[in-house]
């Protein structure tokens, strides 16, 4: 059913609970996962013109490396993982990202660095349901919700 499964991760320790859904999926459907990292480099437009927007742009595409690289070393043995480093707008870029791939399902967790960006920006999770091609596994990733066991992956379509 399922061959290639796009993984989205901000780096946060709470998509871990995202990565273990599309990894138990990847195994039962002898899948591959291609995990991306987004930087929303929109997000630092205003910053004035004197900022060294490179060394802003490297920090954000180390820390990118850094959370795709975390995806592979929690990888099982026998998944495929290929990862990737992409600049955009998040929800843009991971639905623009799954069709040319052939990307069969987008699993993501309901949010990972959220907080006041998540109020200002809007859900990238609900961006990307709304817009995408493919199926939509969500997997609620907050904290309390995982602790009190309440954590149900959910199949959105649109």
């Amino acid at each position: 059913m399922y061959d290639r499964i796009l993984v989205p991760t901000d780096g946060s320790s709470e998509v871990e609970r995202a990565l273990e859904y599309a990894f138990d999926l990847a195994r039962a459907h002898d899948a591959s996962i291609r995990a991306i990292y987004v930087v929303n480099a929109a997000g630092y437009g205003g910053l004035p013109m004197e900022t060294a927007w490179e060394g802003i742009s490297d920090a954000l595409r180390e820390e990118g490396r850094a959370a795709v690289d975390r995806v592979e070393e929690l990888a099982p043995d026998d998944v495929t993982v290929e990862t990737a480093v992409l600049e955009g707008s998040p929800s843009r870029v991971i639905v623009e990202e799954a069709t040319p791939l052939e990307c069969d399902l987008v699993v993501m967790g309901t949010h990972g660095r959220g907080g006041i960006d998540r109020l200002l920006l809007g859900s990238v999770t609900e961006r990307v349901v709304r817009s995408a091609a493919v199926p939509v596994l969500t997997v609620n990733v907050d904290r309390r919700t995982v602790e009190e066991g309440t954590d149900q992956p959910q199949v959105a379509v649109e």
